[in-house]
């Protein structure tokens, strides 16, 4: 497993040291330094082999974080570690600097004792480390406080320590969509799908069981059978079909596989509770229609119509579109309907910017290109228009058709948790050949 490791700052000095096997040596502190910090070319790479000793590492701000080790282990599961290990400081002291490492070495020694043993990881939730490793390093000392310890470190639930309360109970969830696609000129989808997460933030007092439930179609095919025919069909429109997902720990997966519903306790604060992917009937946002005529070689005509394909009652903001334009470009004349745009010769684009635009609306942009006469016989190979937006709905379709909160040992019920649901769209990878 983790045979060592090490934190250093944007010099490449050693700011934390732990080295829990005998095959890693001090020369690999200095070999990663050598290798990769002070390396003359950009090492992109999160995985460097250097002298049959395999360095993973992460870097915030101006600190490196590296893990090494001299067997095959699992990638994943060590820059998952990493990034535990990131959240955990952040838990404790805020923002990782090289400042923040060196004012709390003792404590980040301390939690690198209770996180790993021998190069494995154990346990490394923020909240279930607070309630026996203090900012200070204090450790509890009445029996409650100890039993309270054993709990945690050996119970199931080690994301949420018992003894929270709130005056006022409260849920917020965040649908967080990015739409991706690629479009053909003649307006045929070659390629699309839709990265998805729900993210929540709960302020529930004591140890309360939540239920979520969405318009999954496997779940709404069940409840067709069930009921009857006409139910079904009109159900079947609404529901989505998701390809693949992950779920934050807390979510029982034994009931997801057998009844497809997601039942949680929830961890105190914000947390992601799953990502997910579709791929099919996708919703999407706008079409761009793009129009480009040659005038001999040195001239170009250039007309793009964006059309907003949602309900006439909602509002896109944030839009940009990046038109291509090729590199010999010598000027550029614009007339847009709405918005602005301007020509960036750093960027060889037309920028577009609209700030909002209503559903079921359309508008466009005109340009003339003239072109600097070349040598060079190779046709301008057109690269793709892109579009940046954000939207205040899902493009996979996905609705919250339930969430329940229960707490049988509190005097509260589902009624009097205050619940928010907020649905955001942003664009990924928009792209439209022209």
């Amino acid at each position: 497993m983790i045979g060592g490791l090490f934190i250093y700052n944007h010099k490449g000095e050693v700011l934390i040291s732990r080295v829990y096997r005998d095959d890693i040596g001090r020369n690999a502190v200095d070999a990663f330094r050598v290798s990769v910090i002070h390396a003359r070319h950009q090492v992109r790479s999160p995985v460097s082999n250097i002298a049959r000793t395999s360095f993973f590492h992460v870097k915030r701000s101006n600190v490196w974080l590296a893990a090494a080790t001299r067997q095959n282990v699992n990638a994943c599961m060590v820059f998952e570690f990493l990034y535990k290990m990131c959240d955990v400081m952040t838990a404790y002291f805020g923002k990782i600097s090289e400042e923040n490492v060196k004012n709390n070495f003792v404590l980040i020694y301390e939690l690198l004792d209770e996180i790993l043993d021998f190069g494995y990881p154990q346990n490394s939730e923020p909240g279930a480390l607070k309630t026996f490793i203090t900012q200070q390093g204090v450790k509890s000392q009445s029996k409650e406080e100890q039993a309270q310890i054993t709990s945690q470190v050996t119970g199931q639930i080690g994301w949420r320590r018992e003894g929270i309360k709130y005056r006022r109970n409260e849920l917020f969830l965040d649908v967080m969509e990015s739409v991706n696609l690629l479009m053909s000129p003649q307006g045929q989808v070659l390629s699309a799908h839709v990265s998805g997460r729900v993210v929540m933030k709960s302020y529930l007092s004591g140890m309360p069981e939540c239920k979520f439930g969405m318009n999954d179609k496997i779940v709404i095919d069940k409840q067709g059978k069930a009921g009857s025919n006409d139910d079904g069909a009109k159900s079947g429109k609404q529901s989505i079909a998701i390809d693949d997902c992950t779920f934050h720990q807390c979510v029982r997966l034994s009931k997801f596989d057998s009844e497809r519903s997601i039942s949680f306790i929830p961890p105190d604060g914000d947390y992601e509770l799953m990502r997910y992917r579709t791929t099919k009937d996708i919703i999407l946002p706008f079409r761009v229609i793009p129009l480009v005529r040659e005038v001999g070689r040195t001239k170009l005509e250039v007309k793009v119509v964006i059309k907003s394909n949602f309900k006439a009652s909602l509002l896109a903001q944030k839009i940009e579109v990046m038109i291509p334009t090729p590199l010999n470009t010598s000027g550029v004349q614009l007339i847009c309907m709405k918005g602005k745009a301007k020509y960036k010769a750093s960027e060889n684009a037309i920028v577009w910017k609209v700030k909002r635009m209503a559903g079921m609306k359309e508008s466009q942009i005109s340009a003339e290109i003239e072109l600097l006469p070349t040598n060079d016989k190779k046709k301008w190979a057109r690269p793709p228009i892109s579009m940046n937006f954000e939207v205040p709905f899902a493009p996979s379709g996905l609705k919250v058709r339930y969430l329940k909160v229960f707490e049988p040992k509190l005097n509260y019920s589902d009624h009097d948790v205050i619940k928010w649901v907020r649905y955001i769209g942003k664009s990924g990878i928009y792209e439209t050949r022209c």
